[in-house]
C-alpha cells in the first residue's frame, strides 16, 4: 500500500519522536517492549500521537469516529445515560473525549431532555485534545460549559456514569508469539535507519497470562497476538471506585474464543494515517494512531474479578437500535439533506457489514437494579 507523503514539518516531528524512542530503547539496555513503545509513541508528553498537535480525528485527519459521523449517535447513547444516572447520581465522566462533539452532542440532547447532569467530568491527559474539546463545547453548547470539568487522573470514589468510545483499543497491548512451547514477547530495538522487532522470553505476569492462554487455545506454533494488560488494569481498578453507576465502553474487538481464534495467526494490531490502515506500527512513529481489538472477555473478567457486576454486552448495532437511534433518525423532517446525511450514518451505524457487528458496547458497574435498555435485547453475555 502507498500512503500519502507526510510534510516535511510533520516528518521532522517523526525524526523527533524516533530521537525519543531511541533514548528509551538504550535506557531499557537496549530493547523496549511494544506495550511500552506504543504508550510512547502515542502518549509521550509533547511528542506522542495523542500529546502533539496533528489532526486525528473526521475527514481532515486519520480516522472517524461514530460522534463524528451524526449526532444521531449521541441522541441514542443519551437514553441509556439518562437511565444510568437517574439509578445512581447526575455526573458523567467520559474517559479520552477526542474532539469533544460526543460531550456537545450528548449535552445537548440531555437539555433538551431535561436530564443535564449536574457535572460532566472529561478525563484527557493530552494538552491539544483539552483545548480543542474546550473549543467544540464553547461553540456548540457555551451556556452548559459551566458544568463541565476536565481532571487529570481517575476519581478517587464516583457514583454516577463512565463513558469511553474507542478507549480500550488504544491502550498499550503486549504482542506475544507461542513457539515450541514458550512464550515470546516482541519489543523494539534500535537498527540502522530507524526501528527493528526483536523477541525475548516472556516474564512475569505476561508469561503466566501468555501460557494460560496458549493451553486454553492449543494454538500451533507461530501464533502471535496480543495481551491487553494496561486495559484489563484500567478496569479493575474501577472496582475500588465506583460506589454505584456504570462504565459503559464502545470499542471494536471479540469475546476472547474469537479474539484468539486458530485463524487470525497475526493478531490484531492495526495502524490508521489518513483513513489509511496498515499494519506497520514502526513506520513513522508519532504521525500514526495505533490499535489492537479489544478482547471483551478479558475486561469481562478484570471487572467481575474487582467485585463489578456484568451488566450487558452486545454489538453496538442493537444496542443503538435498543437506545432508539431510528427513532431519533425519524424525527429528521423526510427528504432533507439532514435526513439523507443522517440515514447514511445510521447505517453505519448498526449494519453488521458496517460498524455494527464488529464494534461492541459492554457495562459494567454497581446497582444496576433493572436490566440497561441498551442491552433488552440482544444481550450477549452469555458468550464471554
Amino acid at each position: 500500500m502507498t500512503l500519502p507523503l507526510p510534510s516535511d514539518d510533520a516528518l521532522a516531528h517523526s525524526r523527533r519522536v524516533g530521537d525519543h524512542i531511541a533514548g528509551r530503547i538504550a535506557a531499557a539496555g537496549g530493547w523496549l517492549s511494544f506495550a511500552n513503545y506504543m504508550a510512547e509513541v502515542l502518549h509521550a508528553p509533547g511528542l506522542g500521537y495523542y500529546a502533539a498537535g496533528a489532526r486525528k480525528f473526521g475527514s481532515a485527519g486519520d480516522f472517524v469516529t461514530a460522534p463524528e459521523m451524526t449526532p444521531l449517535f449521541a441522541r441514542a447513547l443519551a437514553v441509556q445515560v439518562d437511565e444510568v444516572l437517574a439509578a445512581s447520581a447526575p455526573i458523567m465522566l467520559e474517559v479520552g473525549a477526542g474532539s469533544g462533539r460526543l460531550a456537545a452532542d450528548l449535552l445537548t440532547a440531555m437539555g433538551e431532555n431535561g436530564t443535564l447532569p449536574e457535572r460532566y467530568l472529561i478525563l484527557d491527559l493530552s494538552a491539544d485534545l483539552r483545548e480543542r474539546q474546550w473549543r467544540t463545547l464553547a461553540a456548540a453548547v457555551p451556556d452548559f460549559l459551566p458544568r463541565v470539568a476536565w481532571i487529570d487522573r481517575l476519581p478517587e470514589r464516583f457514583s454516577g456514569l463512565v463513558v469511553g468510545n474507542e478507549l480500550l483499543d488504544a491502550f498499550p497491548v503486549h504482542v506475544v508469539t507461542w513457539r515450541q512451547g514458550a512464550a515470546w514477547e516482541r519489543g523494539i530495538v534500535a537498527a540502522e535507519g530507524g526501528l527493528a522487532w526483536e523477541e525475548r522470553p516472556a516474564t512475569g505476569r505476561l508469561a503466566g497470562r501468555a501460557q494460560a492462554l496458549a493451553q486454553e487455545m492449543g494454538w500451533e506454533d507461530g501464533y502471535q497476538s496480543e495481551i491487553g494488560l494496561a486495559a484489563e488494569a484500567w478496569v479493575a481498578a474501577w472496582g475500588e471506585i465506583l460506589d454505584a453507576g456504570s462504565i459503559l465502553l464502545l470499542d471494536y474487538g471479540f469475546p476472547r474464543r474469537e479474539f484468539y481464534h486458530p485463524q487470525r495467526t497475526g493478531g490484531t494490531l492495526m495502524c490508521h494515517y489518513r483513513h489509511h490502515a496498515h499494519g506497520d506500527p514502526l513506520w513513522l512513529p508519532g504521525l500514526q494512531d495505533i490499535t489492537a481489538h479489544v478482547d471483551f472477555t478479558a475486561v469481562a473478567l478484570a471487572a467481575h474479578e474487582a467485585g463489578l457486576e456484568i451488566q450487558g454486552y452486545a454489538t453496538q448495532g442493537q444496542f443503538l437500535l435498543n437506545c432508539g437511534i431510528l427513532d431519533q433518525l425519524a424525527r429528521l423532517p423526510a427528504d432533507t439533506p439532514d435526513y439523507i446525511r443522517g440515514a447514511g450514518a445510521v447505517n453505519k451505524l448498526v449494519l453488521p457489514h458496517e460498524m455494527g457487528e464488529l464494534f461492541k458496547v459492554i457495562a459494567f458497574g454497581r446497582g444496576s437494579g433493572e436490566a440497561l435498555r441498551g442491552f433488552a435485547q440482544g444481550d450477549r453475555s452469555g458468550r464471554l
